[in-house]
């Protein structure tokens, strides 16, 4: 214990200083006296290039910390909405997917006023595979509030955001959330935090962060985790001491773009933070495009956040996040420049995507039946649109004008879009994730991840067994409360894909699993493939009760009787490796011979119906997933049974011929 306090003593001060226990009686540290918090040493050197009127911060964490909770809780403290309004929780999660899903998907902004100091809040992203938004958006902001969970305490996303964040060299404050719930433990969930700073190579002056304790449910925040706050002041008054106000820089004019919007009305609408100079609505700018050339524009209208809304100003200077329309060939990542004086901003460097996924046109026998977009001319001007704003994902046109390869940072970042799209009524089909390997010959390397298993004892047995069948290695493992245990692992990223469905099965639903990426390392073999085959349909039409009972023993199946289906549709899953071709539309004959069973009803298995991620996940090589605004569909990407078959045999010769 007294080496790890003298090993604190280099690092510093402050967090330690606010342990729940506190530090130990031998401990002589700097920097704290009292209650109060001494954060003058966050002062810039030169406080004339300082706003002392606003902060910009940004709100990171893992997913289900209790970021956005969190955010709703300060803008109902600030005055934000009146005492009688009806305000849903998560407000900031307006859209749908976010809202039905839980997460937050869009960096979105935000602000409040406290004590006349404007505080400009971005909440992010918890998912990485939304690490993208994170990027964009801290290139705005001076400071980052991380939120960690009193029970959980650091997790992979939490990892990844932190490391973003002193990339950007932000300043830190630390919020100890749900300190209300049952099995917290505040000062465990610190000694991971500040152990994650070390790791991370955290600066010193990083490293002296101030910690808060508190409840975003309950709206309330307290230097002392044994001393329950009333309200979320101490919060705000460590954001105004710890962030240090953005700077103030005269001259020409440069803003550089983090985000973009849409109005009906508007049109497009830039989003970013002013770093020098001024902008009012009328004046004419220069934006300096990605790929080095210029164009003119004229702001329309110009605005700054004020709560939820949008508030229209006549002026804006160097320091403010503000949005501003009138100008429709501006993109992510680019610089708005004096018309006179033209000088670009470093642009955003984001990092590349692992994950890559074909997306081609619908072409099943039921396709046009429900989607308004079908053709590869509207396919392709989707993802070109998505490319504008979507700063993670990489969009690549193929031999065939009908496909194109998308890569993005994961599973869920690109069926995110998948979704999206089928609800604006597009219609596509879509491969089997593929990870991105990196150089050729010897030298290939794949992505690996750090996976983190919250599992009951009973299953550890189970999910070791499993993860070690896909080239995971068991890195840690440490108790939790009850009789919990939490497994890290290290796995290449393609033996997470399809893994999902198998952890909670082999968890009976008790586990949870989080993943982040770690970094490319030297490829290994590939990891198994699906144990089952699928249930493939050998006629068009409209599934049975008859048929799925009789063939009940082959499998699972994905369909309902009544269900139109296709030759070549996958119905369900084959109890054997290999696939199997059936009638699903079989009908029982009628005769005028009565027997003793032809009262008897059909009771039938619950069919097993696959969310967009599940059906993702169990995509096989040879197989796509159509994809329209009512149906999600497996299929072969070869519908006739007898060409797969002389497919299946000429793989299977040039294997033999190259062993």
């Amino acid at each position: 214990m007294a080496q790890k306090w003298h090993d604190l003593r280099r690092i510093g001060t402050l967090a330690w200083a606010r342990r729940p226990e506190g530090p130990p009686a031998d401990f002589s540290g700097s920097g704290i006296g009292g209650s109060s918090l001494n954060l003058q040493r966050f002062a810039s050197a030169d406080e004339k290039e300082r706003r002392a009127d606003i902060r910009n911060i940004a709100i990171i964490a893992h997913v289900d910390h209790g970021k956005t909770t969190l955010v709703d809780a300060m803008l109902r403290q600030s005055g934000v909405f009146r005492e009688n309004q009806q305000v849903s929780e998560r407000v900031m999660d307006r859209n749908e997917l976010e809202r039905e899903r839980g997460i937050t998907i869009l960096a979105k902004n935000t602000a409040v006023v406290y004590r006349e100091h404007t505080i400009n809040i971005v909440d992010t992203p918890g998912h990485a595979d939304f690490s993208g938004e994170v990027e964009r958006i801290l290139s705005m902001v001076d400071g980052a509030l991380l939120v960690v969970d009193a029970a959980e305490g650091p997790m992979p996303q939490t990892r990844y955001v932190l490391r973003k964040a002193l990339e950007q060299h932000l300043r830190p404050i630390v919020f100890i959330n749900k300190i209300d719930r049952a099995e917290a433990d505040p000062a465990a969930a610190l000694d991971g935090v500040i152990d994650l700073f070390i790791a991370l190579g955290a600066g010193e002056d990083q490293l002296e962060f101030p910690v808060l304790y508190g409840s975003g449910r309950a709206g309330t925040a307290s230097l002392d985790a044994n001393a329950p706050g009333q309200d979320l002041r101490p919060l705000f008054e460590t954001i105004l001491d710890a962030v240090p106000g953005p700077t103030a820089m005269s001259g020409p004019l440069q803003m550089l773009v983090s985000s973009l919007d849409y109005d009906d009305y508007l049109g497009r609408i830039a989003l970013g933070r002013i770093h020098r100079g001024e902008l009012q609505p009328g004046q004419t700018v220069t934006v300096l495009h990605r790929d080095q050339s210029q164009s003119q524009g004229k702001i329309a209208k110009l605005f700054v956040f004020r709560g939820l809304e949008r508030v229209a100003v006549e002026r804006a200077e160097a320091g403010q996040i503000v949005a501003l329309s009138g100008l429709s060939n501006v993109f992510v990542g680019e610089t708005i420049a004096d018309v006179l004086e033209p000088e670009a901003l470093p642009g955003l460097v984001v990092d590349e995507p692992t994950l890559t996924m074909t997306f081609r046109v619908n072409d099943s026998p039921f396709s046009g039946r429900e989607g308004r977009y079908v053709t590869s001319r509207h396919l392709r001007d989707r993802l070109w649109r998505e490319l504008e704003r979507n700063v993670a994902l990489r969009v690549e046109e193929t031999d065939s004008p009908d496909a194109f390869v998308v890569a993005g940072r994961g599973e869920l970042h690109l069926s995110i879009l998948i979704e999206t799209m089928r609800r604006e009524g597009y219609e596509l089909a879509v491969s089997r994730p593929e990870v991105i390997l990196r150089g050729s010959g010897d030298g290939v390397e794949e992505p690996y991840e750090e996976l983190v298993v919250d599992v009951p004892e009973a299953y550890v047995g189970a999910v070791m067994e499993g993860v070690g069948r896909r080239r995971g290695e068991l890195v840690d493992m440490t108790p939790m409360a009850g009789e919990g245990r939490r497994l890290v692992f290290r796995i290449p990223s393609r033996g997470l894909i399809g893994y999902r469905g198998e952890f909670l099965t082999s968890t009976k639903g008790y586990g949870t699993m989080h993943h982040v990426l770690l970094g490319y390392a030297p490829a290994g073999s590939p990891p198994p493939r699906r144990s089952r085959g699928s249930l493939v349909a050998s006629e068009t039409g409209d599934a049975t009760s008859y048929a799925l009972d009789q063939l009940a023993d082959r499998g699972a199946f994905f369909i309902t009787p009544q269900t139109p289906v296709y030759r070549g549709q996958v119905v369900g899953e084959h109890t054997r490796e290999k696939d199997l071709d059936l009638n699903v539309c079989k009908r029982k004959h009628v005769t005028n011979v009565r027997n003793a069973t032809a009262e008897e009803a059909i009771r039938l298995q619950p069919a097993r119906i696959l969310s967009l991620e599940d059906a993702l996940e169990f995509l096989a090589d040879d197989e796509l997933l159509e994809v329209t605004p009512q149906n999600l569909r497996l299929r072969k990407a070869t519908l006739d049974a007898e060409e797969r078959h002389k497919q299946i045999k000429a793989r299977q010769k040039a294997a033999e011929n190259q062993g």
